[in-house]
């Protein structure tokens, strides 16, 4: 058995030395033959290349699809980036976008503030609502304007529609103002277009009650709740809501100013009416005045 497999080495050890001559000569002749620089072997080339090379389509296809794959990879890595950057872009947007629909709707309460039409008497001053005070016993919110800007406890405040409230007590920098719908008001109103005349009571909710109504069967639901002006406490015209009649059948008033989004209120400058004075010589001026207007018009006859 040892002499058979020394035997086989002598065969095997030429025969490798053998193919390994002949390939060293074969790629040494492809090199020389593709240095070549000459026409025939320029066509010689190009013959061989064109009889290989579609035939090698099958060996190149795992080293094609690798590429395509390393550039399928790259590409998807890029657009998980855009995407990442798309998505941060998004929030950017998003933000921007509730900021800018806050500003609209800041910028639509303050054109509605300009817009309402009140006795050119009145002049007024806007605040921004700084608090609420969040107790079911107490409604009221605070402003930032106070005794610096000569705010008076009684004006009235309303909101770009309606009447909200009136100031309560002033400090130096902000106001309280005591809502309608608070247990402590007491508004003297009247119903258009019956002329009837009542007091709105709050009672702590949303739509406050009709107290002290002369004649009910007048009043309709639908029909408009302005302020009497009476007791000078408010001026008179101010829109407060209109009737409304609750499952009970009381009447309520369905109030025009929008309680839950209170951010900006109008405080109305309002002296009350100014009192007569000196009544006597009133009297007497106007006696003077007709005294003389009929002695004017009885001698003008005679001349």
């Amino acid at each position: 058995m040892a002499k058979d497999r020394s035997t086989s080495q002598d065969y095997t050890t030429p025969l490798r030395r053998l193919l390994l001559a002949v390939l060293v000569l074969a790629l040494a002749g492809v090199f020389v033959l593709w240095r070549i620089d000459s026409p025939r072997v320029e066509r010689f080339r190009a013959q061989i290349t064109d009889r290989l090379m579609p035939n090698l389509d099958w060996a190149m296809a795992p080293v094609t699809g690798t590429v395509n794959l390393l550039r399928d990879f790259q590409s998807y890595q890029r657009l998980a980036e855009q995407n990442q950057e798309l998505r941060s872009e998004l929030r950017r947007m998003q933000t921007w976008k509730e900021a800018a629909l806050q500003l609209e709707q800041e910028n639509a309460r303050l054109l509605d503030l300009n817009k309402v039409r009140l006795d050119p008497r009145l002049t007024k001053i806007t605040g921004v609502v700084l608090a609420d005070s969040g107790s079911p016993y107490r409604q009221s919110v605070l402003l930032n304007v106070g005794a610096r800007d000569g705010i008076v406890e009684g004006w009235a405040t309303m909101d770009g529609i309606g009447l909200v409230g009136r100031i309560s007590g002033v400090g130096e920098n902000t106001a309280r103002v005591i809502l309608l719908t608070d247990a402590s008001s007491r508004i003297p109103a009247v119903i258009q277009p019956s002329g009837q005349r009542a007091i709105v009571a709050g009672d702590n909710t949303g739509a406050p009650p009709i107290d002290f109504l002369e004649n009910p069967d007048q009043v309709r639901p639908g029909d408009r709740v302005i302020s009497s002006g009476d007791g000078g406490v408010f001026p008179a015209g101010l829109l407060i809501g209109q009737i409304a009649a609750d499952p009970g059948g009381r009447l309520r008033v369905r109030l025009a100013a929008d309680f839950e989004r209170l951010e900006f209120l109008k405080v109305l400058r309002h002296h009350g009416t100014a009192p007569v004075r000196d009544t006597p010589s009133v009297i007497s001026d106007g006696l003077d005045t007709s005294e003389n207007t009929a002695q004017d018009a009885l001698v003008a006859p005679v001349e």
